[in-house]
């Protein structure tokens, strides 16, 4: 009697858990739920919402192989390790198969899982699944992990030549013989309240789901590199949103974007590299992960950026959380993200810049919010993103580097189209004053006045990074600087 434990691997294609778990006996599918952990860590109503109606999809799959899939609720994470374990030793299993997770509460569970199966005599296997390559199997000469993307995409480019696995097939069903007499359970899935929001035209199910890559691959990859920055062309994959829970694999996304290169030949190229590299962006943030856990304790990449005294601007804050900054790009930015609960990428930069750069309000805050908005909201790309937009973390931007918004505005979204689906206030103005509206036009059309001047904000950032240069600072290298004021994750403590 074999368990598979599903975790942010909610499919049954290319599922190496999965896959072995089937071919080696009977297999009984579980899930722990962990709706209190999901409030600790700001999971959005959005991914919950999707979590849940992606299971029960699944069970419907799991059924047609003749296997069960068992909801079983720990509430958080310190609760699950003997509520799991109980259940295998009650119904006699012999082997738990798993794939790994690499945020430090989800590795210290499994730790603990893996600790107390053994100590019952059941056997554990675990498998790498979220990343092209296993985190910790690329270091640079000295052994060492890297902390510049280029090396590192390099280096991860030439082991992925060398061995780059084939992707696994969904399990056959099993012979009658192997028939398990237990019914699937979902009744603490129908406990639960969340919020039925999809905006976003995301349909359920791995079949949808490959068919959203497929297409991707097949009509827009090719002009990625040319649309991916405007948010009102359909020129990104939409696919982050499946990649983050697991309704599809890294690999499937490599490999569909490989076999479409090469089919379109020379067409292709500038685009699917591209949209490649960013899939190696976001295994990139997964290893950093690995090599640096405190990352997910709410602490800076770079030690010395600890020393920054962000501005206790909560009127700010809430400014740009409801979209009121009066600088349109990023007012439209926050309003898609309030109201869609996802937010295009390039505008993602954007308002992290803003809020880090003009408004100088610590990047956790912001880090959070996303967390608790985005459908596609995942700690390790957050995270970096986050910190490269407040250059506070690894391989980030210079902080000399400072986003104009309304440039940013003028540059991507020349016609105002995506101003106008989201700033309604204003559709009546022309082409040029609707990225910057004067304060006559503001007044007269109900919209707010900027709440901080570009040029004084970029200035004083600037300032402020330029004297933490300049200060000796006797506690680089040596984990946070004492007497600095932190806001801190709920990732803070091994299983909170």
């Amino acid at each position: 009697m074999n368990v598979m434990w599903f975790r942010r691997d909610l499919r049954l294609h290319d599922n190496p858990a999965f896959y072995h778990a089937v071919r080696s006996g009977p297999t009984v599918a579980v899930y722990g739920l962990c709706d209190e952990q999901w409030d600790n860590h700001g999971t959005a109503p959005i991914q919950r919402s999707m979590i849940i109606d992606q299971l029960i999809q699944l069970e419907k799959d799991l059924a047609k192989l003749s296997i069960p899939l068992i909801v079983l609720n720990g509430r958080r994470f310190s609760n699950l390790t003997d509520i799991l374990v109980n259940y295998l030793t009650s119904i006699h299993v012999q082997n738990l198969f798993f794939n790994e997770e690499y945020e430090v509460n989800e590795m210290a569970l499994t730790s603990q899982v893996k600790e107390k199966s053994l100590s019952v005599g059941v056997e554990v296997h675990k498998y790498h699944d979220q990343c092209l390559i296993p985190p910790g199997e690329i270091t640079n000469k000295q052994n060492l992990p890297y902390q510049v993307f280029t090396a590192f995409k390099k280096a991860y480019l030439a082991e992925l030549n060398n061995n780059m696995r084939v992707l696994y097939a969904r399990p056959e069903k099993h012979p009658e013989q192997y028939t398990i007499d237990i019914q699937s359970d979902l009744t603490e899935l129908e406990k639960l309240q969340y919020d039925k929001f999809y905006s976003l035209d995301l349909p359920i199910g791995e079949s949808p789901a490959y068919e959203q890559l497929e297409s991707f691959c097949q009509q827009f990859m090719v002009n990625y590199k040319a649309d991916r920055d405007f948010p009102a062309i359909e020129g990104t994959s939409k696919l982050s949103a499946y990649l983050v829970i697991g309704i599809l694999s890294v690999r499937q996304c490599w490999h569909c974007a490989e076999y479409y290169r090469h089919e379109y030949g020379a067409s292709a190229e500038a685009g699917a590299s591209t949209w490649m590299s960013e899939l190696i962006w976001r295994d990139f943030y997964r290893h950093l992960l690995f090599f640096y856990p405190n990352l997910c304790k709410g602490e800076a990449f770079k030690p010395k950026t600890e020393m920054l005294k962000w501005n206790d601007q909560n009127s700010a804050f809430e400014a740009w959380k409801h979209g009121q900054t009066g600088y349109p790009i990023v007012d439209a930015a926050m309003r898609q993200l309030n109201e869609t609960g996802w937010m295009h990428n390039r505008l993602r930069m954007v308002v992290a810049m803003f809020l880090t750069k003009h408004l100088f309000v610590d990047w956790r805050l912001g880090e959070r919010y996303f967390m608790e908005k985005l459908v596609d909201g995942d700690f390790a790309s957050n995270n970096g993103g986050w910190q490269w937009s407040a250059s506070t973390g690894v391989d980030a931007a210079p902080y000399f580097r400072i986003f104009n918004p309304t440039r940013q505005s003028e540059r991507f979204d020349p016609e105002g189209l995506f101003l106008r689906q989201y700033l309604p206030e204003l559709r009546s103005l022309d082409n040029k004053s609707i990225h910057m509206p004067s304060a006559e036009q503001a007044k007269a059309l109900g919209y707010p006045l900027p709440i901080v001047d570009h040029s004084s904000a970029v200035q004083s950032t600037k300032e402020k990074f330029k004297a933490l240069d300049q200060m000796n600072n006797p506690n680089e290298g040596n984990g946070r600087t004492k007497g600095t004021k932190q806001i801190k994750t709920n990732y803070v403590g091994v299983l909170s």
